[in-house]
């Protein structure tokens, strides 16, 4: 995944439905934009610097991949979106609905189009309220202040009640809650291991990642595959036993459940394809031995990619050892697992073609994929 950033955005509307507008613009922003950390109260408040209707207002906090300029360009296309008009005039006027960057990471930014932080915000107490409810000891780049004292010392005397409705948040649509360990499979380069960062990152998720760029005979397995087969294998699947093990024993009451980016499962699938029969029949012994004592994900993903797809991906990440993997190699793997999934009856399983999507950089193509999920 790209680097992410944090954004604080200001919402208001004086115009229509204002609730609605404000829950139809968080939606969006969670759509267009990023995941939506954090959302303040709203806030009712009269308007400032003209005569209108009262407003109401609130704060969020977003992660997003995506620069301050790109979100002020996808700002500005929600409110185009949602019916704001804007005029040349430069007199403040009611709107339907009104979105502001406040702060971009702790970056000081002066463009013609954008300032940041926003530089009116420390003298607008219905921005300062709703702010501190969700970022009281953030501090402000240039002024060296926190939110929090820089409400108290605000001039701003103007009325501000908070209202007895909460704006939802869009990420709750995809409810985790109902499992405690999830695994995400697929074949090489499919992308496992990027959708288990997000689904970590996004819903509070313990990650356990598979330690395969410590395994010394990975490489040593791509150069001469059947002298370093069984080894590879046995390492592969003491050291995933061993992970599992310990992570999965492991409580972290600061997280709502496990994600890793492969399943213990993968051992057998591979070996199957890389050994030979008499060594497949010894190393089937020992993997079901271990096995039985794994505890099972609740569900279990797998990535579909077709050949093609996941040939750029591999080329794209660009680890020297997996350069020459050849299209028939990962065919084998691709309905190893398959046939795998198909007979399964112990697990949940979910199987998501990916080949047309890349939910790494498009994030219409994440929100599918989550819609897929749950």
């Amino acid at each position: 995944m790209n680097s992410n950033h944090h954004v604080y955005i200001a919402l208001g509307s004086n115009k229509g439905d204002r609730l609605k507008l404000l829950q139809d613009a968080v939606n969006l922003i969670f759509s267009e934009i990023g995941n939506v950390n954090s959302i303040a109260r709203v806030y009712e408040t009269p308007a400032f610097g003209f005569e209108g209707g009262d407003f109401l207002n609130t704060c969020i906090l977003v992660e997003t991949t995506f620069s301050a300029e790109i979100v002020l360009q996808k700002l500005q296309a929600i409110e185009s979106r949602m019916g704001r008009e804007r005029t040349s005039s430069e007199t403040y006027q009611s709107r339907c609905i009104d979105l502001d960057i406040l702060f971009f990471d702790a970056e000081i930014i002066a463009t013609e189009d954008l300032k940041v932080p926003h530089p009116q915000l420390q003298h607008r107490k219905f921005v300062l309220q709703p702010l501190q409810d969700i970022a009281a000891k953030l501090k402000h780049p240039q002024l060296q202040q926190t939110v929090g004292d820089l409400l108290k010392t605000c001039l701003d005397e103007s009325s501000i009640e908070p209202i007895n409705i909460w704006l939802k948040n869009p990420a709750k649509q995809y409810d985790f809650s109902k499992y405690n360990y999830v695994a995400i499979e697929g074949n090489i380069g499919a992308g496992k291991t990027s959708l288990a960062h997000q689904l970590s990152k996004d819903f509070n998720a313990k990650l356990i990642l598979e330690r395969f760029a410590d395994n010394a005979f990975l490489p040593k397995f791509y150069e001469e595959p059947l002298r370093y087969a069984f080894t590879l294998e046995m390492s592969f699947l003491a050291d995933r036993y061993q992970q599992i093990s310990d992570d999965l024993s492991q409580l972290d009451l600061f997280r709502d459940f496990i994600v890793s980016d492969y399943d213990i499962y993968k051992s057998l699938i591979f070996s199957k394809i890389t050994l030979p029969e008499d060594e497949f029949i010894l190393y089937r012994r020992l993997f079901y031995l271990m096995y039985k004592d794994i505890a099972k994900p609740d569900l279990y993903i797998y990535l579909y990619q077709n050949t093609q797809r996941l040939q750029e991906n591999i080329k794209k990440r660009g680890r020297d050892y997996e350069q020459n993997i050849e299209d028939d190699y990962l065919d084998k793997i691709n309905s190893g697992y398959l046939d795998f999934l198909k007979n399964q009856t112990e697990l949940k399983v979910k199987i998501i073609d990916i080949s047309e999507r890349d939910f790494v950089n498009n994030r219409k193509d994440y929100l599918w994929v989550l819609e897929q999920i749950v």
